[in-house]
């Protein structure tokens, strides 16, 4: 076993603990930075796969911009825990049944891709002298430009809901009505009082 081998299962068992404890994990903010250790971590796998485009905006976009937006927005919003541990039980079992299923797709991809033949596997080689950052950006521009499309309306859609999420009414929140204080007249503020001036010994 070489040293990219060791390194790939050491990668992969630490980015097997981080997924589970984002799942597991009681506080949200320590759930979002074992997802910062799963991101690096699958950065890192990305490296000995010699992809080194996608490592690098693995590390960049979504643990440099996206994962300090959610922990802004976790540590923003005013979660009650003990609420959002009512229903755990009672969509356990929904959650076990779409779990399983995402395991069997992602068993089903992972069997395909063993099983590809090996003369079609040596087209899937990028050349000698060849850019991989310029065959990534040729393929998801031409063959697979409607799912990098949709990944950005829902990356879209996220950072609404983020926003929404932090703008909602709260009783503790205090802040101006400018329709109000463009109304205001001098007479509602200042009230002038003529009063005999007094002399003080």
């Amino acid at each position: 076993m070489d040293i990219k081998a060791i390194l790939f299962y050491v990668f992969a068992l630490v980015a097997v603990y981080a997924g589970l404890r984002v799942v597991t994990a009681r506080n949200p903010v320590h759930a979002a930075l074992h997802l910062v250790l799963a991101f690096f971590t699958s950065a890192a796998i990305w490296m000995l796969l010699k992809a080194e485009f996608l490592a690098i905006a693995l590390v960049l976009v979504y643990v440099g911009a996206v994962m300090v937006l959610f922990i802004f927005v976790v540590m923003m919003v005013d979660i009650d825990l003990d609420k959002l541990r009512e229903g755990f039980w009672t969509n356990l079992p929904l959650a076990g049944g779409v779990g399983i299923v995402i395991v069997l797709e992602m068993a089903f991809v992972l069997l395909k891709t063993f099983i590809i033949p090996e003369s079609a596997a040596n087209t899937l080689v990028v050349p000698p002298g060849s850019s991989n950052t310029r065959e990534l950006g040729r393929l998801i521009f031409t063959d697979y430009v409607y799912g990098f499309e949709v990944a950005a309306v829902i990356l879209l859609v996220a950072i609404i809901a983020a926003v929404a999420l932090t703008l909602r009414a709260r009783k503790d929140t205090k802040g101006q009505d400018p329709n109000r204080q463009v109304l205001v007249k001098r007479g509602d503020r200042v009230r002038m009082v003529r009063m005999a001036s007094e002399k003080r010994e």
